[in-house]
């Protein structure tokens, strides 16, 4: 077998191949037989017995022979009781009970199982260690059903506990089949062939399946080349298996061709394990002991017939090692130097995970030290030391923490001291001198004992936990079996005959590419980089929406979405755009305009668009959206979308569905129509498209494509650019969505009875649900899932606790999350739980979240079989008073309002949102409910934004004003229901509250004047020493009370704040979030009759005191920001008007951000989008009386005026002759390859549109 590489496997093999059309064995035959009470007598053993009439042949279930079962002499952890059932049996139940009319019972024990008597394995349930439960009294069976079954010939039962008020005492039975195999053994050297019938068909049905023990690692169990180059193999490397298929459909191998898959692990402990390979079609199952995993081959793999070669033995030898199990840090092997030789000597092999732990400490005669060789991050180390001395040190291998058998031998004769690891020779210490070593007479293995045995044993790094085997002192082997019986040294926590070893990182646990590390007790999982967090990376770090996002109080921006939360998708970047409606913005190759030419149905063009994003998880963005949409145009020339004749599309495009998709923007599926047939506005009626008009000329239809079931496109293709001038555009957008259905689905609970129910939740091994909840009531239960025993249980225990109850069979456990206020405050609270293998978890809102571990080896699977019931229980008390919203379930989202909507006494939807995120709303914008969700309202503030948060500023050039006016007819205010008609008329304003930022270097400026009709006011400006004045005069006949702040010249081109508050006559002024200062004014505490607001400079002339007048003369020049007068914001009425506005804009004034800073004069270069002066009117008024005019000034605005009309009379006139020459250029070069397709396009749709008897009008 010569194309088969490596050695062969040392090995027995139990094998058997099959066809799927023969029903398997195993899946309909009984196997239920009592095994243990035809037994003979010699069938039975044990540790020890009390007496005869306690002895092992005295254990069988419901007999009263001798005492009525077996005790041993001692109970203790160390004793057992032992069946041999004469051959390999299948054993499917076991069933336990005391000793006849005694107090003598187990309350648990461990079953362990053997083909050869030594050598023992524990049986497992879910794969953890686990002991099973016993009795409860001395009469009554415990029956427990093996799943899997054994197939062993010996069976020991090791009992853990016993009734404390008896002794150990056990009568048992167990229950199943005989099991017979054919075997093979492989020496390492040899190999069996299975020839190819080259005659047969290949079934398409395929199973091949066998079994193997060995003590090897490495080696082929089986290899398969086929006659093309295809092959199969299966082989163990470190302990673990390896299935390697290539289907030979490749020249080259590629990863489509290739399959690596790994299962198992410490596959080479001895022991029985299983193999399957399942083949349907092209569908695999790869399966080892009870691990599988299914994948698709390419190939095929064909049975053969058998044959052999080599030293191949059809019977089953039975090499011997007997391993040791160390089983906690308290663990030790105490064992006495037999040797006799003047030198310290010993071998052994251990496996282990733990990084660090005591391996061997012996004395030394003669000369006062010690010897200790222990791993420490795993390496392993050899110390020498001697009092007065500096300590030598050897460290030899590197990971022997790996759970692989590593062998040592440690050697220290006279003055020599050396250490081997796996054969590989460590550096020898330096010679020690002329003394002599010799050992003490005690090799302690593993641990020390207590320090009350008088040893003088230490270990610094702990005990070791692990297995050893083939232990030897002095070159002679130590005999585990009277290290059992007592007869040799002495032991503490040990399991001898029988290396308990599990890998707790197969199969892997941590989710989401978690990295699983592992100690002997425990196993660990690394995060980082995996987008996830938790004990096992369950939790994803991420939203799983842009409307999630919003609702924390993020802005527009990229953002990571998992739409699939603790699901198998990966979080992907996206765009949020954060309006008020919440857009989730998906960008693709195809964005830019892709012309075509030269296409018919023989050769058509095919346009592929690549998203961000896989469709899978672009399919659980949409499902989740409220509404998704895609803006498709199609631009042509000569090329149509629909062949009228006989209606065959001759361009179509291609959804998520891969279906075939012939409709056009806005228009339902299946029917063949665009935006403009829908409408009735094509260019030609006869046609539902523009383009099917067929036209010599450019024209397009462009639509929204909105129907999700077909979204996102995928492709486009275009077969009718391939006639004389024929020519084709298309430009799609990204794939927008807006909303999130799950977020805001919720259920209203009327009454303690009422419920909905789901089917079962499955989170057997790692399970989350999270959920909105807001109530009145003081308790009710939010979810239950009952199972047999397991349960699952979410609740408000009391108005301040919530209590999530679970049961995987290890016995209910509770945690609780209690809160210093009440949950029952009418407020959405956010409450998720997590229950993994590792621990179970509860966080309410942002409360400090509870933990609970799992036992350590306990119960791992989460059995449910009932209904999931929402809002109530199974027995329908208790129920929960309230809503419930966005329930979701290991990512998955439950439609509440669906199930609602047909369960009585439950109602869709839940409204009051506004109490919980009213908060979210800032700077004055009001919450508004909507039947899903809220929104901001901020008519009232002078910001904008979803939240209100998005500050309004603006650039005021020299000169320029925003005057708000709030009645230009006094007498007309009392019949007016505008905003401003509340501060003038009859109405006396008592109060008011003005908050505003700027930016300047300019002095004196005005910053903001209020006017009234009876002469009073209230003005803010900057001093030509840069001081910063609020000046109130509410009584025309007094003279303005000045507020001076002169502690900084507030014209430093930075950004300040001002808040001002006046209640009647007290005045409360606030600059920059620190300086506050409260003044009485003595002009009135009445504004009568408020005119007009005013930012910048003053326009018309006012009765004011010199220095308003002064600045309002000069003006501003900088940057205002959040302008607020009571409800009134002139700048958002300027830059944003959301209906007419008594406002009017004068000079340079832009829209800025006042944060921007950039240059030393920062007002000057505001980063500005251009605005066009709402009002329609530009106001050239004469200046103020008082104020200081220039004949300059006068003069060179006339010639800036001037220019500036010249400037746009000769930029009409270029651009009518480049429209010409460009029309001339085009049409002479129109055959000509162009680089930029859309800037060509444009071109042309330019020139034609120039060209049109219908455009011959400019737009000044």
């Amino acid at each position: 077998m010569g194309s088969v590489t490596g050695a062969v496997l040392k090995t027995l093999l139990l094998l058997s191949t099959h066809n799927w059309n023969r029903v398997e064995a195993g899946n309909s035959y009984d196997c239920d037989d009592p095994l243990v009470s035809a037994l003979p007598q010699a069938s039975f053993s044990s540790s020890s017995e009390l007496s005869s009439s306690h002895g092992p042949g005295f254990a069988r279930l419901n007999r009263r022979d001798g005492a009525g079962g077996w005790s041993p002499l001692v109970s203790n952890k160390y004793q057992w009781l032992q069946i041999d059932l004469g051959e390999r049996m299948e054993v499917t139940a076991v069933a336990t009970q005391g000793g006849y009319g005694s107090s003598n019972w187990v309350t648990s024990y461990l079953l362990m199982f053997s083909d050869s008597g030594w050598n023992w394995k524990q049986y497992r349930q879910e794969d953890s260690i686990w002991g099973f439960s016993g009795n409860a009294n001395a009469d009554s069976v415990v029956y427990y059903r093996l799943q899997p079954s054994i197939k062993a010939r010996f069976l020991r039962f090791l009992p853990l506990e016993w009734n404390p008020k008896g002794r150990i005492g056990m009568r048992i039975e167990v229950f199943g089949c005989a099991y017979r195999s054919e075997v093979v053994d492989l020496d390492g050297k040899s190999s069996l062939l299975y020839r190819f019938d080259q005659k047969s068909l290949s079934p398409i049905k395929d199973i091949i399946s066998l079994k193997f023990k060995t003590m090897q690692s490495d080696g082929i169990l089986l290899h398969r080349e086929g006659p093309n180059g295809d092959h199969i193999t299966l082989q163990l490397r470190r302990g673990r298996l390896f299935l390697l298929i290539n289907s030979g459909e490749a020249k080259l191998p590629t990863t489509s061709t290739l399959v690596n898959l790994t299962l198992g692990s410490l596959l080479d402990d001895q022991h029985w394990h299983s193999v399957l390979i399942q083949r349907l079609g092209k569908q695999v199952n790869f399966t080892v002991d009870e691990h599988r995993h299914h994948f698709h081959a390419q190939g095929e793999f064909n049975f053969m017939n058998l044959d052999y070669e080599g030293n191949v033995s059809f019977s089953c030898s039975q090499p011997q090692s007997m391993p040791v199990t160390f089983l906690s840090s308290r663990s030790y092997l105490a064992l006495p130097d037999f040797s006799g030789e003047e030198e310290v000597s010993a071998t052994f092999q251990f496996r282990t995970w733990n990084k660090a732990g005591l391996l061997l400490f012996s004395e030394l005669q003669l000369v006062s030290g010690s010897i200790l060789l222990f791993l420490s991050d795993g390496k392993l180390k050899l110390n020498l030391y001697q009092p007065g001395k500096l300590p030598s040190d050897i460290t030899a291998g590197v990971g022997l923490n790996d759970g692989q058998w590593h062998s040592v031998s440690l050697s220290a004769k006279k003055n020599h001291l050396s250490v081997a690891v796996d054969g590989q020779l460590a550096s020898a210490a330096p010679p020690l001198g002329p003394e002599q070593i010799y050992s003490d007479g005690t090799y302690y293995f593993g641990g020390c004992p207590d320090k009350s045995f008088g040893s003088k044993c230490k270990s610094p790094l702990g005990g070791f936990q692990g297995c050893m085997r083939l232990i030897s002192i002095g070159g002679r082997v130590v005999d585990l079996i009277s290290v059992q019986q007592g007869s040799l040294g002495n032991f503490s926590d040990l399991q001898i005959d029988s290396c308990g070893i599990s890998d707790r990182c197969s199969p892997n646990y941590c989710e989401h590419g978690g990295e699983c590390s592992q100690s002997w007790s425990a196993f660990h999982c690394n995060c980082t980089n995996t987008g996830y967090r938790g004990a096992t990376c369950h939790n994803s770090i991420y939203e799983q929406s842009c409307e999630a996002y919003k609702h924390r109080g993020n802005t527009s921006g990229f953002y990571y979405v998992d739409s699939d939360g603790s699901g198998p998708l990966e979080p992907f970047l996206l765009y949020c755009n954060m309006t008020e409606t919440t857009w989730t913005i998906i960008q693709h190759n195809g964005s830019d305009l892709t012309r075509v030419r030269n296409t018919n149905p023989e050769n058509p063009y095919a346009g592929v668009f690549e998203y961000v994003a896989s469709m899978e998880q672009l399919q659980a963005t949409i499902d989740r959206a409220e509404h998704c949409e895609q803006e498709f145009t199609y631009y042509c020339k000569k090329s149509r979308l629909v062949n009228k004749q006989d209606g065959t599309p001759l361009s179509w495009w291609v959804g998520r569905t891969n279906e075939t998709q012939t409709y056009w923007g806005g228009s339902l599926p299946d029917l063949q129509k665009c935006t403009c047939g829908l409408e009735g506005n094509c260019i030609d009626s006869q046609y539902y498209c523009n383009c099917d008009a067929d036209r010599n000329e450019w024209t397009n239809d462009t639509g929204l494509l909105s129907y999700k079931e077909h979204l996102p496109v995928t492709k486009i293709v275009i077969t009718d650019t391939g006639r004389l001038h024929s020519e084709a555009a298309y430009k799609l957008g990204p794939l927008l969505c807006r909303g999130d259905r799950s977020f805001w689905n919720s259920a209203s609970f009327d009454t303690e009875a009422s419920y909905l129910h789901f089917p079962t939740f499955h989170g057997e091994l790692s399970a989350d649900v999270s959920f909105f909840f807001k109530t009145t009531a003081s308790s009710g239960v939010f979810l239950e899932n009952l199972g047999i025993t397991d349960f699952i249980r979410i609740e408000l225990r009391s108005p301040t606790v919530v209590t999530f109850s679970f049961d995987v069979g290890n016995g209910p456990f509770e945690i609780s999350v209690q809160s210093p206020t009440h949950f029952n405050d009418n407020q959405w609270h956010h409450v998720r739980i997590e229950r993994n293998m590792k621990e179970a978890s509860l966080q309410v809102d942002q409360l400090t979240r509870k933990t609970q571990p799992a036992p350590a080896d306990g119960h791992v699977l989460l059995q449910l079989n009932s209904q999931l019931f929402v809002g109530g229980t199974a027995t329908r008390q208790r129920g929960f008073l309230g809503c419930i919203r966005s329930l979701q379930l290991n990512g998955m989202t439950l439609d509440l309002e669906e199930r609602a909507q047909v369960t009585p006494e439950v109602q869709p939807g839940c409204r009051g949102h506004c109490s919980s995120y009213g908060k979210l709303c800032r700077n004055g914008g009001k919450c508004r409910e909507r039947p899903i969700g809220f929104f901001c309202d901020c008519t009232f503030s002078a910001y904008t934004g979803p939240f209100c948060s998005n500050e309004i500023s603006a650039y005021f050039g020299s000169g320029s004003s925003v005057i708000y006016n709030f009645q230009e007819n006094y007498l007309l205010s009392k019949n007016s229901s505008s905003h401003a008609a509340s501060f003038h008329g009859d109405m006396k304003l008592s109060r008011e509250m003005i908050k505003f930022s700027f930016r300047t270097t300019r002095t004196p400026s005005l910053l903001l004047f209020v006017s009234s009709f009876y002469k009073e006011y209230l003005s803010v400006i900057i001093a030509k020493n840069g001081d910063l004045q609020i000046r109130y005069k509410l009584n025309r006949y007094q003279e303005p009370d000045v507020v001076n702040f002169d502690f900084k010249n507030m014209a430093d081109g930075q950004l300040h704040h001002v808040v001002i508050n006046r209640e009647e006559g007290v005045v409360f002024i606030e600059i920059d979030n620190n300086t506050r200062r409260q003044v009485h004014l003595s002009s009135g505490t009445e504004f009568s009759a408020v005119k007009s607001l005013v930012l910048g400079r003053i326009l018309e002339h006012s009765d004011v005191d010199q220095e308003t007048a002064l600045a309002g003369a000069q003006g501003f020049t900088g940057c205002l920001s959040a302008v607020q007068l009571s409800h009134v914001a002139p700048l958002k009425a300027a830059l944003h008007p959301s209906h007419p506005d008594p406002v009017t804009v004068t000079g340079h004034v832009t829209e800025s951000s006042c944060v921007a800073q950039s240059g030393n004069d920062a007002t000057s270069r505001e980063r500005t989008h251009l605005f066009a002066d709402h009002s329609g009117t530009i106001d050239d008024k004469e200046p103020l009386a008082n104020a200081i005019k220039s004949d300059s000034a006068v003069i060179g605005g006339l010639i800036a005026v001037v220019i500036f009309i010249l400037l746009c009379i000769t930029a009409i006139a270029v651009r009518i002759y480049q429209q010409k020459r460009l029309y001339k250029r085009s049409e002479a070069k129109r055959s000509e390859n162009v680089d930029s397709a859309e800037a060509v396009l444009k071109s042309e749709l330019n020139i034609q549109n120039a060209v049109s008897e219908n455009q011959k009008e400019y737009f000044f």
